[in-house]
């Protein structure tokens, strides 16, 4: 990533997201060429990052969209992506997301549930509309990683286990509403290792060959996403491998295999960058004080997460601190007890790896803005989200004060 992050302080102030539509190009086309030998879809999953211009770069590339709320949906849309590849995930939809997705046309329904499926049944017979869904499958393989961000597991509150998905699958069959047109999994996010995505897909796998028996037409096998990215030091999955697996798993099936990355396209190609205010010493402790803060990076402080991070031209006098921001509460950190050099005010801090799961957890906790965004492609850079202001803030208050 050779992007100049002072001249970007300099012209859009800080804190700031930037994020590198080059390398989002070069995850889109390696995953898509792992599956080239047969009929795929990449749905890129908007959660990780919702920005209009990171989904309208991926639309552009062929991607189409996983979403888990009509306003997901409903931004896939607007910026170009056809309602035949957007799928409508989620654990909790309410009637009316499930009526708009019904109008909307869209590739299908993801349903998580028996009492789901109950309300896509009734609602598409209110409508007059055919139904196209997939059943979520909860194969209760352990994916081996973080427990917040682990779904494949019967602890876990997403998709159904095998006999019940097998119940909604025979109930689709016998309505007039429901098609079945898909199968779905998804143990969790940032997986680094190959063998429990591999039992999870062969699982699925047997029975779309247990429903092809009974001559349902399955058509799309959807294998989630959750390929993990370097944060630190991990060892990741190989793509072509994964796709490898996953097509011999399918051997025999004439069906499209629909995949579903967030943090793997577009993850690495984002960074924070933030000013220092200054230090403080605590007794023994050592603070680094910084403008961003927890409402605009929030994965350290929910997860524990650790994100590679850079003072910027200073090198000198290392000592062990915690970077930290202004908001009042002690979860307000970056790093703890991380070496980093001596620190001057308006000195910049790159915070490496937050192009997913960082600004759409943003909030405006403590009456922040939410900071600028900004795309960099071809060497150029341009705003793609402005630095919200007091007068945003308090936009949809105002007019009711009495």
């Amino acid at each position: 990533m050779n992007i100049n992050f002072k001249e970007l302080a300099n012209k859009y102030q800080t804190p700031y997201y930037v994020y590198d539509f080059d390398h989002i190009t070069k995850q889109y086309n390696e995953l898509k060429s792992a599956f080239n030998a047969r009929k795929s879809l990449v749905s890129y999953a908007v959660k990780a990052n919702s920005n209009l211009s990171v989904i309208k770069h991926l639309a552009q590339q062929g991607a189409g969209a996983d979403c888990v709320s009509i306003g997901e949906v409903k931004r896939a849309l607007k910026v170009g992506i056809a309602p035949y590849k957007i799928i409508f995930s989620g654990v909790g939809k309410i009637d009316d997301e499930i009526r708009q997705a019904l109008e909307l046309d869209i590739l299908m329904i993801n349903v998580e549930s028996e009492a789901e499926l109950e309300r896509v049944d009734s609602i598409s017979k209110e409508l007059g509309k055919e139904a196209r869904i997939s059943v979520r499958v909860n194969p209760n393989i352990d994916p081996k990683t973080h427990p917040y961000i682990s779904t494949g597991l019967h602890e876990n509150k997403f998709g159904v286990d095998i006999d019940t998905a097998k119940r909604m699958y025979i109930k689709c069959k016998n309505s007039e509403n429901l098609d079945a047109v898909g199968i779905h999994l998804h143990i969790g996010s940032q997986l680094t290792e190959l063998e429990p995505i591999k039992e999870s897909v062969k699982i699925v796998a047997d029975l779309v060959r247990n429903l092809k028996a009974i001559n349902m037409d399955i058509s799309f096998f959807d294998v989630g996403g959750g390929l993990g990215i370097v944060y630190d030091d991990e060892k990741l999955i190989d793509t072509n491998e994964y796709a490898q697996m996953i097509l011999e798993a399918l051997f025999g099936l004439d069906i499209t295999i629909v995949c579903e990355p967030g943090r793997f396209l577009v993850g690495n190609a984002g960074t924070f960058v933030t000013k220092v205010l200054y230090e403080k010493v605590n007794g023994d402790k050592r603070f680094v004080i910084v403008d961003g803060a927890m409402n605009d990076l929030i994965r350290p402080a929910l997860y524990n997460a650790s994100h590679k991070l850079e003072v910027l031209d200073r090198t000198e006098d290392v000592s062990d601190c915690n970077l930290v921001g202004p908001i009042c509460e002690s979860g307000d950190f970056f790093a703890k007890n991380v070496d980093l050099p001596k620190t001057e005010h308006n000195d910049l801090v790159a915070i490496y790896s937050t192009g997913a799961y960082c600004f759409t957890m943003s909030s405006n906790y403590n009456t922040r803005g939410k900071v600028a965004e900004i795309a960099y492609e071809n060497g150029e850079d341009r705003l793609i989200r402005k630095r919200e202001t007091f007068e945003d803030l308090i936009a949809l208050e105002e007019d009711y004060l009495k």
